[in-house]
């Protein structure tokens, strides 16, 4: 089971919206990930694996997490879809 953290950088709603649209997409799809909530700050102390964010704070997170998915419409879930997709396949597990 892999861990998301799903954050961005308050950690209130649009952050929150992501986390329950994520929830979906895993449920959904029966992806093997648990997710949290949180704010950038959470992102000290967390030990997982992936961080769910928007797109524009990827590019700020590549050196401080080892893999982060990049959402640009936090309402799509084909996108978030796609990005766990495509963590799953780099992992071995699709």
């Amino acid at each position: 089971m892999y861990k998301a953290l799903v954050c961005c950088r308050a950690g209130m709603g649009s952050s929150l919206l992501l986390k329950i649209k994520t929830d979906q997409v895993i449920k959904e799809n029966n992806f093997p990930i648990e997710t949290e909530h949180g704010n950038l700050d959470s992102l000290i102390g967390f030990n997982g694996d992936l961080i769910v964010t928007m797109a524009d704070l990827t590019d700020e997170l590549k050196d401080k997490v080892s893999y982060a998915v990049g959402i640009m419409n936090i309402m799509n879930k084909n996108e978030i879809k796609e990005g766990l997709e495509k963590f799953l396949k780099e992992r071995g597990n699709l």
